[in-house]
């Protein structure tokens, strides 16, 4: 999650960040060609809206041979010439005012994830893809640990813009079990959604969340398109998910602040929560999400259920290992 849209800018980085990136097992499959990922996006805005939707008449019956607005139709609405729009969609935001931009995001009707994306592309295009390179976080600082571990009641985490999670609650890793089952770390959240059999079971509405991932990634590969981790897992789940792609190439866009989640528990059954992100100001690019359920709900009796278990669980693995070491100490 990132603030709210603002003008275009430069932003420093480690040059040539994007050339070390192209060296990775997986390519980006949007590569890292700015005028493509502008055409796109505003192609793909244009053509989901009717004449209807933005209070025009239609002509010819309502029923066009190619979906959504004709340029000059965005052009009228934006307050731009047809061509000075054609130019925009073909992926030239160099130097465009806030004035044009605020008016074309207002024509296309963009919410506010798809207002922060198009600042996004403007400052790709006006400072070069070689200048947006960022460091993802890959840990956090004991004391944001001790605030995880403080917060007993709900199930908590951080993960970076890339979905890794990097800290975790006892709660939180008890809630996610299946996800930190497998092997790979670290723990990603893109990356179980899609390739982890149990996924599909684990989340009941698959497809959203899954489509909810993509769209995530989608807006972190253009604000940080230079990330060599971010390139990575981009590659590996176009390579490996067809779906991954289908949802990819459909350029939508979304910043997770609150929502809902349906989890199929394999300890505690089914849960229905309602998530919290906060950005940890102190540490960008990391978020806190914090899930909670409705007082004197099911899923509330769940999730006390769920925190016994994972306390059981801990005592057991405490046991065990002062076991462990009382061998040890009577071998020696």
């Amino acid at each position: 999650m990132r603030a709210r849209h603002g003008p275009p800018g430069s932003q420093a980085g480690t040059a040539g960040a994007c050339r070390e990136a192209r060296t990775a097992t997986y390519a980006l499959p949007m590569g890292i060609d700015v005028r493509n990922e502008i055409r796109d996006f505003l192609s793909s805005r244009r053509a989901r809206l009717t004449p209807e939707q933005v209070g025009m008449p239609s002509f010819g019956g309502g029923v066009r041979r190619v979906p959504g607005l004709r340029r000059h139709e965005v052009a009228m609405l934006a307050g731009v010439s047809v061509d000075y729009y054609t130019r925009l969609e073909r992926g030239s935001l160099k130097g465009v005012s806030d004035s044009v931009l605020e008016g074309l995001a207002s024509a296309l009707q963009l919410d506010e994830d798809e207002r922060v994306h198009l600042w996004d592309l403007t400052r790709l295009a006006n400072s070069g893809v070689k200048t947006m390179h960022r460091n993802v976080p890959t840990r956090v600082r004991p004391g944001v640990q001790r605030l995880l571990d403080a917060i007993t009641g709900a199930p908590a985490w951080v993960r970076n813009e890339r979905g890794d999670v990097v800290a975790t609650n006892e709660l939180g890793r008890a809630l996610y079990s299946p996800m930190f089952a497998g092997p790979g770390r670290p723990v990603n959240t893109a990356r179980f959604t899609f390739l982890d059999p149990a996924a599909r079971e684990f989340f009941p509405d698959w497809a959203q969340t899954a489509k909810d991932a993509v769209a995530v990634l989608r807006a972190a590969a253009v604000s940080n398109p230079c990330e060599p981790g971010l390139i990575t897992l981009v590659g590996e789940l176009s390579t490996r998910s067809e779906e991954f792609r289908g949802w990819w190439a459909a350029h939508d866009v979304r910043l997770q602040r609150t929502g809902k989640k349906r989890i199929s528990h394999p300890i505690v059954g089914e849960l229905q929560l309602v998530f919290e992100a906060l950005d940890l100001v102190a540490d960008p690019g990391l978020t806190m999400f914090s899930y909670s359920a409705e007082p004197g709900s099911e899923s509330e009796r769940s999730l006390a259920l769920l925190g016994s278990w994972a306390a059981t669980e801990r005592a057991e693995r405490y046991a065990a290992l002062r076991e462990s070491e009382s061998e040890s100490e009577s071998v020696d």
